[in-house]
């Protein structure tokens, strides 16, 4: 192996920044920081939260070397530009720096773990100005180990601070992030990751064209560290001059100007040739969910240049797009580019989930192709009210028998039709536009009011509440019952809950508002205890019943194995033989029948 090869570091961590200076796109924390210690403000504990690869762990190494940093005479005292030269910045450098310790939460969870720590923090730094101790991915550890950090983390020694980060700062306990400066990083824009790139690049003597750089940054979505791992493949892919398609292939991202071809297909109603230029997508090597998801991105941007015609200044990507996407800003709509961006939206899922990708878009791009074609609903209700044969519907009179009520407006009756049919829109235009109204709907019909709390318990088998309708069977004490209002006792095993989802439910269907009180008189066993009451009773008479008796005096070891009741619509005509029979029947079996 050559020197070289062993020698090689990614960019990644070949361009880690090692001052507060070299940090992009955190100038606020940069500058808070860089206050608090030329004021000698600072805090004993940090936390540092945001996505992957925004600088957490570089900003913690970077802020223990300006608080041990001594300058190159080592005379110097702590600083916001640490020299990079004295021993101190070094050694912190080269990760061996006594005084610094670094920890993964992810791999030492415990409180054992978190033990060790605290017991080292008694003791002085060895040779450093400042113990520092930093924990990446602090989330990741336990309850307990929380709990054994608080003491120490709220009174440490003068001479020990924490600097904890974090992607997920709110699986951090609250305990935790009141005892420390929190600083959120933000993503950092594609306007300052591709003069970044671009500087790398040059400094390792490769050519990037800047179409390319700007690929690499958009997918890089804010994360410095993954557009270098994105660069450091690209380089390697193209072995000298990095150039767009290269990129593009690398990604999987189709051609910017052949999705624009698409979303054109799609908003004008040509289902066949955007499955053809789909296909086309697909068989050069572009993955199905890119592609839906640069369509959501084209979408996205025509929308905001139409509200702002000033939109994406300064995004290259954008700046380029922006001759194709004004047309169609011009042309389309409002509504009509909402609904397109809500159905590709819902079709990523759908892309996500489907066993076959490319179907899946597919009948995504169907569906974007045969709604291009309908009105905006602003439009679809101008014409049904301006239509003669459906006016009178809208306004609640009798017309064609449909009837429409919007969101916040009370229920409007369904008209019966007249004897005389004007002209109207076609049923299957007002039926397909009418579905594809989410504003408006057809007001349900509301059931009417329960008169006992056996029929609140039937409507709610009625409308398939089966866990509720459980409940309130079994656990549920009345205490009291009038149409509207109800008193219950609530046993053990019932939701905390109960309660206030009964009257929400209640007052939903019905379109009346009920009042469900908790009290605590004993009030009625519950239904399931009243059912098995009866039960027992039934099985009690039907067994003191002399045929049922001599049937088992009959059969030694047959026993009773259910009592089912007999209900008929014409009361039978009674048995003379037997006047006493009370109307219902037992089965019986035998031992080993």
């Amino acid at each position: 192996m050559s020197d070289s090869t062993a020698a090689y570091r990614v960019l990644a961590r070949k361009y880690r920044p090692s001052t507060f200076a070299e940090l992009i796109g955190q100038e606020a924390m940069v500058r808070t920081l860089s206050n608090a210690i030329a004021t000698r403000r600072i805090a004993h504990a940090f936390i540092l939260t945001g996505v992957r690869g925004v600088g957490k762990t570089t900003t913690a190494r970077i802020l223990a070397r300006a608080l041990n940093c001594v300058g190159p005479d080592g005379s110097g005292g702590a600083t916001a530009e640490p020299c990079g030269r004295c021993a101190q910045c070094l050694a912190i450098a080269d990760d061996r720096h006594v005084d610094v310790m670094e920890m993964d939460a992810a791999s030492r969870t415990g409180v054992d773990d978190i033990r060790e720590l605290t017991e080292g923090v008694r003791y002085r730094p060895v040779s450093g100005r400042y113990k520092v101790y930093i924990i990446d991915e602090v989330h990741m550890l336990s309850k307990n180990a929380f709990n054994a950090l608080l003491k120490t983390l709220e009174e440490p020694p003068p001479g020990v601070k924490f600097v904890f980060a974090t992607t997920e700062v709110n699986k951090v306990p609250v305990t935790v992030l009141s005892r420390c400066q929190r600083f959120s990083l933000r993503r950092v824009p594609v306007e300052q990751l591709i003069p970044h790139y671009r500087r790398i690049a040059e400094a390792e003597g490769v050519e990037v064209e800047p179409a390319a750089l700007a690929l690499i940054a958009r997918a890089a979505d804010g994360s410095v560290r993954d557009g270098l791992s994105l660069l450091d493949q690209a380089i390697a892919l193209s072995g000298g001059r990095v150039a767009e398609a290269a990129v593009r292939d690398m990604l999987g991202v189709a051609d910017r100007g052949l999705v624009f071809d698409l979303l054109e297909s799609v908003l004008r109603g040509d289902a066949p040739a955007a499955l053809a230029q789909m296909g086309h997508l697909y068989r050069g090597g572009a993955d199905p969910l890119t592609v839906l998801q640069d369509l959501l991105d084209l979408s996205h941007f025509v929308t905001r240049l139409k509200l702002a015609p000033e939109a994406g200044t300064g995004d290259p990507i954008a700046e380029g797009d922006r001759a194709r996407a004004r047309p169609l800003a011009e042309k389309l709509s409002i509504p009509v580019l909402a609904r397109a961006w809500q159905m590709i939206l819902k079709g990523l899922e759908e892309v996500q989930m489907a066993p076959s990708p490319i179907q899946a878009a597919e009948m995504v791009l169907v569906r974007l192709a045969y709604v291009a074609d309908l009105p905006a609903p602003a439009e679809l209700v101008r014409s049904l009210v301006a239509a003669p044969g459906l006016a009178g519907t809208a306004s609640g009179s009798r017309g064609n028998g449909v009837a429409i009520a919007s969101a916040s407006s009370p229920p409007i009756a369904v008209a019966q039709p007249t004897e005389t049919v004007s002209p109207r829109p076609s049923a299957g235009n007002v039926l397909r536009a009418v579905a594809e109204l989410p504003a408006f709907r057809i007001e349900p019909a509301h059931d009417p009011m329960p008169q006992s709390f056996a029929e609140v318990i039937a409507l709610f088998d009625k409308r398939r509440e089966a866990l509720l309708r459980s409940h309130l069977w079994s656990d549920v004490h009345l205490v009291h019952f009038e149409p509207g209002r109800i008193e219950v006792r609530p046993a053990s095993g019932a939701p905390r809950d109960i309660t206030n989802r009964l009257g929400q439910l209640l007052s939903e269907w019905t379109g009346s508002r009920w009042l469900i009180a908790v009290s605590e008189a004993e009030g009625e066993p519950t239904l399931r205890e009243q059912e098995e009451g009866r039960q027992r009773d039934l099985r009690n008479e039907v067994t003191s019943h002399p045929l049922v008796q001599a049937v088992l005096e009959t059969f030694p070891g047959a026993t009773i194995a259910a009592v089912r009741e007999r209900f008929a619509a014409v009361e039978p005509e009674r048995d003379e033989t037997y006047p006493e029979d009370p109307g219902e029947e037992a089965d019986t079996e035998e031992d080993g029948a």
